[in-house]
């Protein structure tokens, strides 16, 4: 699909980096849960279809925002499906951060679309906002650190790659995709293979220019998985003088890593002091909440 037929909401999702296809396949599924038992009987009942009006969508808290563009695609999916032009106007980028009455959307359309689409919409808004007002918050704790924050891949079913995309949002930055795009030794790997190195050894072997990361629960594992070549060690529950040790072993092999398990926000500075190199806070995606979004009619 060219720039041209998607036309200026199109355009928006893909100068946001986003996957076209696969946002008007969320924001379909979507809008399906909504009208599988049938037509908006109360807009239907209430609006003539040549009704028009016009909206915002404003924020009700402060917060970081993620998703305008998948908004406006919404209003647009269902406009199409319904044959009806609409129009967006996108008031506020994604990323930047906005305080209680702001307005990041203008809409136009006829009154039967508009409001069929309101909480399509405000759903997919919201949530992905959340995500990005939740990770701001861990970068504003971090601070001047240099240590990132990182997601997993702990994500809504369905929503992971526009949950990442919000995580961007926020200021952090992405762990990997799926399973394919790096290699993360857990425990259980670990268990079964027999021990560390044979199982770094194992996925060098099978996919030598993957990234590999090992999960290590003591110092102990930190001083076999750097040893063994591991590119990044991810400090599974550990107290922070364990991290320091830890940062300690890797650092001078050139291995980075990562502090995870349980990380909640008031320990983001004590985390930060030990000199780990990223974050990985699971409840960005999994337990955001989300920001609360209205759209009022003008």
């Amino acid at each position: 699909m060219t720039r041209q037929r998607l036309g200026a909401w199109g355009v928006a999702l893909e100068d946001a980096g986003l996957d076209t296809a696969l946002v008007l396949e969320v924001i379909n599924r979507t809008l399906d849960e909504d009208l599988s038992w049938g037509p908006d009987v109360t807009t239907g009942a209430i609006f003539g279809p040549t009704q028009r009006g016009r909206a915002r969508v404003v924020s009700r808290q402060a917060g970081c925002l993620a998703g305008v563009p998948v908004a406006a695609a919404a209003l647009h999916v269902l406009a199409d499906r319904n044959g009806d032009d609409a129009s967006t106007s996108i008031l506020i980028s994604d990323g930047s951060r906005v305080r209680p009455g702001d307005a990041l959307l203008e809409i136009e359309a006829p009154l039967r679309t508009l409001l069929t689409a309101e909480r399509t919409l405000l759903n997919l808004l919201g949530q992905l906002s959340g995500v990005a007002t939740a990770t701001a918050a861990w970068v504003d704790a971090l601070g001047d650190s240099g240590v990132r924050v990182r997601d997993t891949r702990k994500t809504v079913p369905g929503l992971r790659v526009l949950q990442k995309y919000a995580v961007r949002c926020g200021g952090g930055v992405n762990h990997r995709m799926g399973l394919g795009d790096a290699a993360l030794i857990k425990d259980n790997h670990v268990a079964a293979a027999g021990s560390i190195t044979a199982a770094l050894e194992a996925v060098r072997t099978h996919a030598p220019g993957v990234t590999c990361e090992v999960e290590c629960d003591t110092l102990d594992q930190v001083r076999e998985a750097v040893a063994a070549g591991a590119q990044l060690v991810l400090l599974d529950n550990m107290s922070t003088d364990q991290m320091t040790q830890a940062v300690q072993i890797a650092r001078p092999a050139g291995v980075m890593t990562e502090a995870s398990g349980g990380l909640t926000l008031p320990d983001a500075p004590a985390v930060a002091a030990t000199g780990v190199d990223y974050v990985a806070v699971g409840a960005l995606t999994h337990s955001a909440v989300v920001l609360d979004l209205g759209l009022d009619m003008v």
